[in-house]
Formats: structure tokens, sequence, C-alpha cells
């Protein structure tokens, strides 16, 4: 397969370097040249364009199999969402038009639910988010569904085959919020610590775009979430006896800084991804990841026990 990999970073590289591996032609796109070289001793064609500029996508190469776009956003204000995200889709939709992949998939985010109550959310239910920031992202994954096509009497999706993959918090190799909070110590336990968090390994990201890619129906929905959500204070408890440190203290909850970062409450579940996709997680719960990243820390000497 010829793939196509647009925002070759954090995610896009590890993915590019194992589709390579598997024997694909991967092209990496970024905007810079600065991973040239990290993308090419992957194995993968740097590309040089700006999904927000339409003309430098002319220039590239076509007749793609796959596109994945896991592009991130320059800044934080919706302005830069709406350009990244929608604007950037938008135009990658017009280019692919003359020579559309068999799959393309797009990497949002299950900020888009903004259930409060505990309760366990699939793809079925609403996505409905307060920040405008969210409501970009659901923006676009209603630009590209539209362009699916909606299912008529049962049968498959017609159009563009574009898969939406709903991504949790992501950790792993130098990613980690609460992680690098707890090892600086300035790590709060928000109010009594029940609320209920929602992560995913770097790897099993990869893991699960692959299995997408070669599976998943057009327009479908899938949400790339480990199978143990957990709570706060419990998360800590475990993650401070690893790391063999106090247990953060725990802080009134800031309701302001809650509808500003879109704080939720929710228990988001795989169950979709692991029965349609057969996906199996090499990380399949908060502990074995963060062992996996605990253990590396150590081999190179960067954990303080």
């Amino acid at each position: 397969m010829r793939v196509l990999i647009v925002g070759c970073g954090y995610v896009g590289l590890p993915l590019g370097t194992a589709l390579a591996r598997s024997g694909h032609a991967v092209f990496g796109l970024r905007r810079s040249r600065l991973a040239e070289a990290a993308l090419a001793a992957a194995g993968i064609e740097p590309l040089h364009a700006d999904i927000t500029q339409p003309a430098t996508l002319a220039r590239l190469p076509g007749d793609f199999d796959w596109v994945v776009n896991c592009t991130a956003s320059g800044g934080g204000s919706p302005e830069d969402y709406r350009k990244t995200y929608f604007d950037g889709s938008r135009n990658l939709l017009s280019w692919l038009a003359k020579s559309p992949p068999k799959k393309f998939l797009y990497t949002s985010s299950t900020g888009v639910y903004a259930q409060n109550d505990g309760s366990v959310v699939t793809e079925e239910c609403a996505a409905e988010p307060e920040t405008d920031t969210a409501k970009v992202l659901v923006a676009t994954e209603n630009l590209l569904l539209a362009a699916a096509g909606a299912p008529q009497s049962g049968s498959p999706p017609q159009g563009f085959p574009a898969v939406i993959l709903r991504v949790a918090g992501i950790y792993g190799p130098g990613r980690g919020h609460w992680f690098k909070q707890l090892r600086r110590g300035a790590a709060r336990i928000e109010g009594d610590g029940a609320r209920w968090l929602n992560m995913i390994h770097r790897d099993d990201v990869v893991g699960a775009i692959i299995a997408a890619l070669r599976v998943a129906p057009p327009g479908e929905i899938f949400n790339a979430v480990d199978s143990e959500p957990v709570r706060q204070r419990i998360f800590f408890e475990w993650l401070a006896a690893e790391l063999h440190r106090p247990l953060p203290p725990a802080v009134p909850e800031d309701q302001s800084v809650r509808l500003r970062r879109a704080v939720t409450n929710k228990r988001v579940s795989n169950a979709k991804l692991r029965t349609v996709l057969k996906y199996k997680f090499q990380f399949p719960d908060f502990r074995a990841g963060y062992t996996a990243e605990i253990a590396r820390l150590n081999r190179e000497g960067a954990v303080e026990s």
C-alpha cells in the first residue's frame, strides 16, 4: 500500500515506522523540514506541505491507498483548531477528490463527549461538547461523515472512505500530563479524586489506527481508549507508590478551570474497537502502560527512587 501520514509527529512517526517495516510505501507530510532525517531513517519518505494552504497540496504526489490525518493544531484557540482541523480536512478532501484513497482515517478526540455524570460513553452517545475547540472537532467529523455518505436501508456508506478515531488522553515516551506533574511534585487531586480519567498508550493509538485502516468500514466512528477508565485518586495512589513519591495533596475543584479545560467525568468504552476491529491492546490499562514507561525511564536513569 502507498500510505500518506499527514502530521508525521508523535503518533505519525511510529505509525509510519510500523507500516514501513510491514512493507508499505510510507510518505510523511509535515509543515517543516525539521524532522526530515528522522523520517528518512524510519523508512518514511518526507513530504512538505501545509494542509491549511491548498496550493501546497497540489505539488504533492498522489494515488495513495491509505491516508491518515493525525496532524496537531499549532495553537489552542478555536481559530487555530478551525484552521488546522476543519479547513485542513476540507482541503484534503478537495485535493484527494480526483484520486480518492481506499481508506482515510482522521484522529479526533474523546473530548467531543461532554458527559459529566460518570456514565459509560459509547460511540452511540451524543457528542455535544461545550467548548468551542471541541465543537470544531465535531464539525470536522461531520464534514468527513457527510463525505462518506449516510447508510441507505442498511447498506454500507458510499463515497469518500472516511473513518474517525476518537482518541483519549495519550501517554507514552515523553508524554503524560499527570505522570509529569507527579514527578515534578506539582500534581494535585481534584476534590475527592472521584473523577474518571480515560487514557491510551501511544503505541496502542498506532495499533488502533493500523487495525482501522485494514478492516474498519467507511463512515464509522471508533473510540480509541484503553480498557480501564480509572478514578483520579486511584490512579495517583498507584502511580505514587510505583514512583515512591508521596500522594499529591487534594485541592478544591475549580469550576472555572473545569469549564475552561472542558474537564469531564465519564467512562469511555472501547468495546466497538475490540469487537469490530478485533484489536488487542498492548497496554490494556494504565498499570501496564505506565509500568512499561517507568521501566524505560529507569533504564535511561531518568526516574529517581
